[in-house]
Order: structure tokens, then sequence, then C-alpha cells
């Protein structure tokens, strides 16, 4: 992939790459310099890692997390991912003080490789060795391709499908000069651009009548199935992260949003949200690109990896390996009268713990680092806990001679089935509506050529999702009426807040919601909710919150993503240049002229706000843009995936039959204590239409796994 050739000083260096022979510096001053470089560059790194991790830790023992510290703990890079960021900002930031130390010198290709030998990029892990005889899949998703073992595989970088666009071409974001013009005209403020186009007033008319709330919610489980990339410590810059809220310092990693005049944060939150830039990796050789690459904390498979994690560090703290059952561990604290709760984080002091100060509920702990970010992802992770153990059970008792490791790993290959299935026939049809076998034609098996890494523009398109979240949950009663004295929780209320569900109703009532309550409806004029353009991670009794939108925007410079109209072109579809082909595109002239104001070129619009602000496909819940990355996308991810259900050797034909009866209906069923559930959980039901006893829903018939002893 291509940087722009537009840039000087990046036109030296490629330029450079490709005569590397004729470099005449002596070798020995130039490994000198390059030790010295990355020398001081890891000292002033390592400095940023741990400060971070002092004050992050000294905050949330105060008592009195902040938003930006709920945000952060979120956005936490943790072990073979930290690792990996650390080594790219150390390669980035040698690589900048070798430029400025010698701006008249090319750094050249062999000079590349020494620096990225010297920063330690491939890290000190041993040589991988793949089983290709293995059923199963790696923890870390290598091995799946047998010719490129990495494909696909945790903390790599993100896939481009088209070449990054940063100010400086290398990675300086768009919007980081002031004066700077994009295309001829400066870039809007993100909140500017979220308060124009995002934002609306009246909930009245909001919700979707045709889908529940658990189509919002599986989609939040998909994406923390494939894609994670946490945010940077400090980087080139003498400024702490503290200095960066507090004075809104852009410098270095952080990119404060700023707050436009009139906003009606200036008189609570100062002038900005602080915001940090993402995760990033180092360049891989043979150095073609140089751009900032962000990093992939997760396996880019659907493999169930939020469940079981993408570490195997991690993956084997989730067990319980003190008998040979190969169960998942569970919380030993409570139960949720007697079915299993996630265990709680041992790491101290915990944000959940502060969200209410007498319950002191400690934050879960499951696959995925965000599992608490909001009760409903919670209580998802919880069913699949208990999905794999009670998976495990069955297989045991079919099979008394499997040990531990056989009973682990069938179970996680059924439930990683399971979520394949789910997605593909339940819930995709649901967004892509008509153009679903456009996009995502039958399987016709596994293809070794195709490459199944989640896209750098994959994880802005499928923000699409935040357009659905409601501003209030409700929690129902067995018979689908509201429970308790507070049955529709302000969503803002629900951030970390784990003792919602331990002390106060359990699992059920949550989920009895998420079946029987509709989620919001993507609508160009009723974009995001309140709760979270000015609200997220705000702590109860605050009046701080950030603004998702805002944030979704200014995530997508700090990619260096490319604007609406290359992405509508990379699609093949039309590219709109002046305010009347907008108009036609969007169906929306009121719209179309925001748009225009704000950004005086569509050749401009952020890919998250072109992408949402299009109307809907037929029978779908995304625009033709949407359409078209989501769907090259989950193609990818399915017909690259060597472990794909689906492809003949994977499963047998009887348990492939076995696997087609799995309904999100059965999974409720049989892991929590309701009773009465919707023939269809996406679509939008009201009790009691629709819903049957348990007794009629199909169970998945485990016979097929039975075998022989051996």
């Amino acid at each position: 992939m291509r940087l722009p050739l537009h840039h000087p000083a990046l036109l030296a260096v490629l330029f450079s790459l490709q005569a590397a022979a004729s470099d005449s510096r002596c070798p020995t001053s130039r490994t000198a310099a390059i030790s010295d470089a990355v020398s001081q560059a890891k000292d002033q790194v390592n400095k940023a890692f741990l400060d971070s991790r002092i004050r992050l830790r000294a905050t949330m023992s105060s008592g009195t997390p902040t938003t930006p510290r709920l945000s952060e703990y979120l956005k936490h890079a943790k072990g073979r991912t930290r690792t990996a960021i650390r080594s790219g900002q150390v390669w980035e930031e040698s690589f900048k003080r070798l430029r400025r130390a010698t701006p008249s010198t090319n750094i050249t290709g062999p000079a590349l490789a020494s620096l990225s030998w010297e920063v330690g990029c491939e890290g000190p892990a041993p040589v991988l060795k793949c089983d290709f005889d293995s059923p199963y899949r790696t923890i870390t998703g290598h091995c799946n391709n047998r010719r490129e073992p990495a494909l696909g595989a945790a903390n790599r970088a993100l896939a481009r499908w088209l070449p990054a666009e940063y100010e400086d071409g290398l990675s300086l974001p768009f919007g980081w000069t002031p004066g700077m013009t994009r295309n001829g005209f400066p870039l809007p403020l993100a909140r500017e651009v979220s308060n124009e186009i995002a934002g609306y007033l009246n909930e009245e008319g909001a919700l979707d009548p045709d889908r529940s709330l658990l189509f919002m919610q599986w989609g939040q489980i998909v994406d923390h199935d494939l894609d994670f990339a946490p945010d940077t410590e400090l980087g080139s810059s003498e400024h702490s992260k503290a200095q960066c809220e507090e004075y809104c310092v852009q410098s270095g990693n952080c990119f404060p949003i700023t707050f436009p005049p009139n906003d009606s944060k200036l008189k609570t939150q100062g002038k900005c949200m602080p915001f940090f830039r993402a995760g990033f990796v180092c360049p891989t050789p043979p150095f073609q690109s140089l751009a900032r690459e962000q990093i992939n904390a997760l396996t880019s498979f659907l493999d169930a990896s939020l469940v079981y994690g993408s570490e195997p560090d991690l993956a084997s703290r989730l067990r319980n390996l003190s008998s040979p059952l190969g169960l998942l561990a569970v919380n030993q604290e409570v139960t949720d009268l007697g079915l299993p709760y996630l265990p709680f984080d041992s790491k101290k002091p915990s944000p959940c713990e502060f969200i209410n100060s007498t319950a002191r509920v400690p934050c879960f702990v499951a696959g995925d680092s965000r599992a608490s970010e909001q009760t409903l992802l919670a209580t998802s992770q919880t069913l699949f806990l208990r999905e794999h153990n009670r998976l495990a059970g069955e297989l045991r008792a079919l099979n008394p001679h499997w040990d531990g490791e056989k009973l682990y790993q069938e179970a996680r290959k059924i439930l990683g089935a399971f979520i394949q299935i789910i997605t593909f026939r339940d819930y995709l049809p649901t967004v892509l509506g008509a153009e679903m076998q456009t996009w995502i034609p039958p399987y016709r098996g596994y293809n070794t050529s195709v490459d199944p890494r989640i896209s750098n523009v994959f994880t802005f398109a499928f923000r699409f999702g935040h357009l659905e979240v409601p501003s209030t949950v409700s929690r129902l009663d067995e018979n689908y009426q509201p429970w308790g004295s507070e049955p529709e929780l302000p969503l803002h209320t629900l951030f970390f807040n784990t003792w919602r569900i331990v002390q106060d109703g359990g699992l059920d009532p949550f989920v009895r919601g998420l079946l029987a309550s509709k989620a919001k409806l993507m609508d160009q004029n009723k974009m995001m909710t309140g709760e979270l353009r000015n609200k997220l991670f705000q702590p109860t009794h605050r009046i701080h919150g950030f603004d998702l939108a805002a944030i979704n925007i200014q995530r997508g410079r700090d990619h260096g993503q490319p604007g609406y109209n290359s992405w509508r072109g990379f699609c093949g579809l039309s590219q709109p240049r002046t305010l009347e082909e907008l108009t036609a595109v969007l169906k929306n002239p009121e719209l179309a002229k925001k748009l225009l104001d704000l950004y005086g070129t569509p050749d401009n619009i952020d890919i998250w706000v072109g992408a949402i602000a299009e109307p809907l496909v037929e029978r779908g819940r995304g625009g033709p843009l949407l359409a078209c990355l989501l769907g090259k996308q989950f193609q990818q991810i399915r017909d690259g995936d060597r472990f794909w259900w689906e492809n003949p050797g994977v499963f047998t034909e009887k348990q492939r039959d076995a696997l087609r009866k799995v309904s999100f209906s059965r999974l409720v069923c049989d892991n929590t204590h309701i009773t009465k559930v919707p023939l269809h959980p996406f679509q939008a039901n009201s009790y009691p239409q629709g819903f049957v006893n348990c007794s009629a829903i199909d169970k998945l018939d485990l016979t097929p796994w039975a075998s022989r002893e051996e």
C-alpha cells in the first residue's frame, strides 16, 4: 500500500528506499545514531507508560473517578497489546529523532530495517510453530492461513482498503495544524459537526418499530469480537496527559476535541474534551509505507474471542483449571439465584466499585476488557459464559473419556459457531436488507487467498450501531411488564454499572428488556441520543460527559481515514460534487446543505458522518455506502476463515445440521430463569404476541458430538 507522494520530506525517504545501495554513510556511525535515537525514545516512552499506569491507579483509588479516567480504564492497553503499541511508539519517536538529527540525509531501507531490529518490532516472542492438523483455532488467531500464519492474528495492524491520508503523509491527522486546509477547505471541529448533524432534542418517535433492543446489542457483541484499538500513551511531547486534559494542550498523541463557541459544555467542562490517539504498530518490511497504522488488539475472526480472550495468558486466567471439566471460571462470591456470574476483576481499584459507593461491586472480567462498559454488554457476556459451561457439561456426559482440554476446546468451537450463525443468519439480513445477497452471496467454501483482516474503515462503518442505542433501558418482569421501583434506567447510569446486575434483580430483567424493548431507529434527523452525545461515561452525580459522535469523527481523522467521496468511489457509487448532487444522494436537502456549510466539499465529509447520513437501503438499517463496507468486510471474515463453521471438515455433516437449529431465544432458555421467549428475537416484539414457551424452541442436539472411547 503506497502513501500519497505529495510531501517533499516523505518523497525523500521513499526515494531513498530505492537507492539504498548507494548510501555512502559509515555503517558503524549509522548504527550508533540509530541506537542512540532508540535509547532516548525508549526512555521517554517507557516513562510515559509508567506515569500513565501510576496516575490511573492513583485516580481510581481516590474514589472519585472522572469521565477521562473511566474512558482511560476502558482504552488501557494490556499484555502483548501494550508491548506492541510501546514498540510502535518507540519506532515512530526514533524515526522522528533521526530525521531531526540529520534533516539533509536520507534514511535508507537498511537503516529502517536496523531501526526496527533495534526497537524490537518483532518482539521477544518465540518463533511460532503452527500445528495445521489441529482441529481447533489458536487463541491468538495465528495459523488460520497456512501460507500467511499471522494473517488475522491479534496485535497486528488493521488492514487498509485505501491508503491512509494524513496531514503530513506520515502520522499527523487532518485538523491538526491551524490554518491547514484539506481539498481547499478547513475542516470543521468534530464537536461542531456533532452539534449540527447528530444532535436532536425530542426523543419522541425515535424508536425503531421493527427492531428489538437485541438488534443493537448484538452489533456491539460482534464488534467486541472483531476489533479493538486501545489508546496510545504520551508520545513525543514534554506535556503530560494531565496537562492535555486540563489545558487542552495539543501535542504528541494528545488531540483534544475543542468545543465551538456557544457550546453548552464550555460552562461545565472547560475548552475541550481530552482525546488520545489510538495505539499503532511498527511499520513492516519492505517499508513501502511509513504511515501510522492502528493496531487491532483482537483476532479478526468471528471466533468468540470476547468470551475466551485473544492472548494465551488471559485465556488461561479465564479458565477453571482446578478440575478437568473444561469449564470457564465463574464468580465465587455471588450467584444469580444459583446461576453463575462472570468473575470479578481482581485488579484494584475497579471503576465499577465507585458507581455506587455503598454497593461497591467490582467490574467483571471476560475475554474482552470492555465487558463491563455497560450493563447490557455485561449481561450478554454472562450468557456466553453460562453457555460455554453448559455445553462443556453436556459434552462430558456424552464423552466421559474426554479430558478437560478437549471439553474446553469443543465447547469453545461450538460457541464460536453459534456467534457466526446468529450473526449471518439473523443479524446481518436485518442490517443489509435487500443488499444482503449482493454483498454476502451464499457460502462457497474457504478461500486461502481471501484476506480476513479487519479493515481500518470497518471500525468506523460498524459504528453505525451507535445510532441504534436508545436513551433508556427497560427492565421487565416475568410477564414482560415494568420490573421493580426503577424499571426504566437512563442509559448514562448504566456505564460500568455492575451493581445493577449483582444487587438489583439479576440478569433476567435486563434480558427481557433486550427481547421486548425496541432499539432506536437510525434516522437522518434524529441520529444520536443525548445520553451518548453528551453523557458518555458520565459518573453518577457529575455533569461531565463525553460526546460519542465527536469522538467517532475525531477518531476517523486520527486513523488517517480518506473522506466520504473516496469511499463512495471505492464502492462504485457516485461521488457528489455539488449541493444538488449531494441532495440527490441523501434525499434530504436540509441535511445536504448543513454538511456542505460545514465541510465546503463532499470530499471532506468524515467517513462516519457521510456513511450514517445516507438514507436506508430497502429493509435494511444502513445506506448504500454502509452496505458496501459492512458487506465486503463480513464476506471476507467468512471466506478467509479456515475454521468457519460451514467449511467442510470443521464439523461433521450431522453436527452442522444440529448447529442450524441454534437460536438466541434458546440461549436465553438454557441460561436464565426465563420461560417465555420470542420466536424472532431480533424483531420488535410486544408480549404476548409472538412469544412461546421455551419447550417450543428447538434445542441443540449434541449427540453428533458423542464419540467412542479410545
